[in-house]
Parts: structure tokens; sequence; C-alpha cells
């Protein structure tokens, strides 16, 4: 006699569902920094309220008008958002900087106003941070809407900056992620104004150890032009280098005083063919002995910095 196979149990539980669960007791800040975004910050505060509010957790939606010569307050303001502004333009990460000293939760996420970053990824990064300092929304291949001419230099920035922090980064200056605003506080002296905003918070997490992850994400076409202007890649360079020399030097100084020591003797082997000692050599030998000693002087000034 043939058995009739019971139907098996199956979870019912939802995405949303299970997001909404590994959120529970959380609570978000959400800043949007925005200038002359009158065509997208609204349809980007409804869409991040459209993706909290299933949450059921407290949040708030802060935007920061940077002086924008458009209607961008009002139709932040119409929004619903808390809005605040400055009274000149600032820069992107004055605007972030205000927006994250008056958040009021814990967890902080920032993503721009002019529609690039979809807000659904939301929820299931800050589910991501509470076992982490910062999760970052990796846009790695969809990253299709930047332009041709500026990719190797940022495929560059990209290997740059994982040789001197000594672990491979995938998105050097993602606009979208969500972090510990505790964790932030003691760096916001050294974040700058400008775009280079999240490319040393990216560099100041994975120089002090902190815990920090990336996760993949849609990158979308912006509304409006974009504001970054050629001179960022050599502005992103030297802030990567500065920001390196604070709180891992010898990353810096070691191989820089390696290549004149490499020079030095190399010009000493072929000085010795000819029996004479060159001033190449010399100075390059010098050159090593001063850049490592410089570079000993800064780790230790570094160590005293981070010092508990």
């Amino acid at each position: 006699m043939n058995k009739v196979a019971e139907p098996m149990e199956t979870n019912s539980t939802t995405p949303e569902e299970l997001i909404a669960s590994e959120t529970a007791g959380m609570s978000l800040s959400v800043v949007i920094p925005a200038y002359n975004e009158e065509n997208a910050v609204r349809h980007t505060v409804e869409d991040v309220r459209t993706h909290l509010e299933p949450l059921g957790i407290p949040y708030e939606i802060i935007v920061v008008d940077d002086a924008s010569q458009d209607n961008t307050r009002a139709e932040a303001e119409a929004s619903g958002a808390t809005v605040t502004f400055n009274d000149v333009n600032s820069g992107y990460g004055a605007s972030l900087k205000r927006g994250v000293r008056m958040a009021q939760h814990e967890y902080v996420a920032i993503l721009d106003a002019d529609s690039t970053y979809p807000a659904r990824y939301l929820p299931g990064m800050l589910a991501l941070c509470r076992d982490q300092d910062m999760v970052v929304g990796d846009r790695g291949a969809a990253m299709k809407n930047v332009p041709l001419l500026r990719r190797p230099a940022k495929k560059f920035l990209f290997a740059f900056a994982s040789f001197l922090a000594e672990r491979k980064i995938n998105d050097l200056n993602s606009g979208l992620r969500v972090f510990r605003k505790s964790e932030l506080i003691p760096f916001l002296p050294l974040l700058p104004q400008n775009f280079s905003f999240t490319t040393t918070i990216t560099l100041c997490m994975t120089s002090n150890g902190k815990r920090m992850i990336y996760t993949p994400i849609e990158y979308g076409k912006r509304v409006g032009k974009s504001k970054i202007r050629p001179i960022d890649f050599l502005n992103f360079i030297i802030l990567i280098l500065r920001i390196s020399t604070l709180f891992n030097p010898l990353r810096v100084f070691i191989p820089l005083g390696l290549a004149f020591f490499t020079l030095g003797t190399v010009k000493f082997i072929i000085d010795m063919f000819y029996w004479n000692l060159s001033e190449t050599a010399v100075f390059s030998f010098l050159a090593a002995i001063m850049i490592w000693s410089l570079g000993l002087i800064a780790d230790m000034i570094s160590r005293l910095h981070l010092r508990p």
C-alpha cells in the first residue's frame, strides 16, 4: 500500500522579516549631503524612508544642504527630512561632518543625494554593522557609469592605497557606508572638507585595525553632473600619503629609503670597476639613512599619538 507523502515544513520567513529581526534593537541616522540636487534629493529621502520604515526601528534622515544655488533645501524640507545647511559652500566632507555631529543614533549611514546609491541596501548593511565598525558598499564591476578616462586612475589609487594600508581595499571612496558614530568621532579632526572624506575614513579605519567589511552593491546612474575634478586625483594621492604617514609611516619611508639604498649600491659596484667612488653613491647612501631615520621618528610620533 502506497503511503501519501506528508508535506514538508517550509520556512515561511521572508528576507524582509529576517532583516527586520537582525536589526531589532538598533537605530540609525542617515546623513545625506546635497549640493544643487533639487531634482534628486526628495526621491532619495523617500527611497530611504521606504526601506527603513518596515524595519520598525528608530531612525532619522538628515539632509545637509551645502549652500545650494537651486531649490535643494526646499525640496529636502518638503520631503520631511531634518534639514541643516552650510552658510557658504564648504565641501562634501564639511557637510558630512556637520550631519554626523547632529546624528542622534550610534549607527550612522551616509549616501549621496544624486540617486547613485540605492537605499535598499541600508537594512542589510545595518544588520552587518552589528558586528563591525564600518560596512562599505562595494561598487565593484557595477561602476558602469564611471567615465573610461577615470577608471585607470581609480585602479591605481586602489592598488596604491591597498599597499600602504596593508590590506585589500575594494572600494576606496564609496559614498554608501554604515558605521558606528563612536568609532568615527575620534577621527573627525583629521577628515577633510572635500570629496576625500570617504577616502580618509577608509584609510583611518584600516590603518587603526578597525573592523571593516565590504558588501556588493549596484551603482546607479546619477542625476545631474559629477562634481569631481581632474585635479582631485592628485589630491587623493597626497591624501593617501598623508594618512599613511600619520598612521603607518614605515610603509612609506622604508620603500623610499630602499630605493635610494639600491641606487647607491648599484652605483658603488660600478664605481669599484673604475676605482673611483662617486658623489652619487655617497649621497644615495646618505639619503637612505636620513629617510629611514625620519621614518623611525615618524613611527614613534605615530605610536605616541595613537597610544590609549
